[in-house]
């Protein structure tokens, strides 16, 4: 597969190659949206908290006599059913860490590329470097790419840190800068657009290797199960023959 590569003016330089595995697999949204799930659970800080019917303030003692007043039984005045009593099943502080395997996360990245590879969301430019850190000089860049959108993030994925890049955008709303060895399906997802630079790409691709290998060792290991001759097993002889 073939991409079309810009310059910073916008104009095609030529073309770039893309991976199949990496860029043309079929994304499926259930498996998506189940990393996007565990991504968000665990970017909560889980401070919640509230207080049990042993934390609250109040006596120990019996509110009344059990019979002969007439009014319902009860036993504390820190019940979970009176006023200023406590909470029953409410939030309790404490983290709790979704687990993830990495294998899964680096999966849902290729489908989240594939998805947006699909929708013609994915720009690839030679490098987007700029000689001087100002804001004016980044809202040009992406004018002349075409990606500068109000309604929807924009997401501009490098091969190694630059500060220049860093400093005149961080004024810009809706822009975000990611490395490509950092860069996450969630961050590719939530993006309206994503320019990568030609050396992003290359790392996106290399990071994402160990998957097309994992495939094609299993496409291969299928072919030979399938071409293998199927064998009728011996029949077990019976006791007295």
């Amino acid at each position: 597969m073939q991409a079309q590569l810009l310059s910073v003016k916008g104009t095609e330089v030529g073309k770039v190659e893309l991976s199949d595995a990496v860029f043309a697999r079929r994304p499926s949204p259930e498996f998506l949206h189940e990393y996007v799930t565990v991504y968000l659970a665990n970017q909560r800080r889980g401070t919640a908290n509230t207080k049990t019917r042993a934390e609250v303030a109040g006596s120990g003692k019996k509110p009344w006599k059990q019979k002969g007043t007439g009014r319902a039984r009860a036993g504390s005045f820190r019940s979970p059913l009176w006023r200023h009593g406590g909470v029953t099943f409410g939030p309790r502080a404490g983290h709790v860490h979704l687990g993830f395997p990495r294998a899964k996360a680096r999966l849902a990245l290729v489908h989240a590329l594939s998805a947006k590879q699909a929708a013609g969301a994915l720009v690839f430019v030679e490098s987007l470097g700029i000689d001087e850190a100002k804001t004016k000089a980044v809202v040009a860049l992406l004018e002349s790419l075409k990606c500068a959108d109000r309604r929807g993030c924009t997401l501009l994925v490098l091969d190694a840190p630059d500060a220049k890049l860093v400093q005149a955008s961080r004024n810009i709303p809706n822009v975000e800068l990611a490395l490509a060895a950092d860069v996450s399906a969630y961050s590719v997802l939530r993006a309206r657009r994503l320019l990568v630079t030609k050396p992003a790409l290359e790392k996106l691709q290399a990071r994402c290797a160990a998957l097309a290998d994992v495939k094609a060792t299993a496409g291969k290991a299928a072919d030979v199960k399938a071409a293998a001759p199927k064998v009728k097993p011996a029949s077990r002889k019976k006791k007295g023959d």
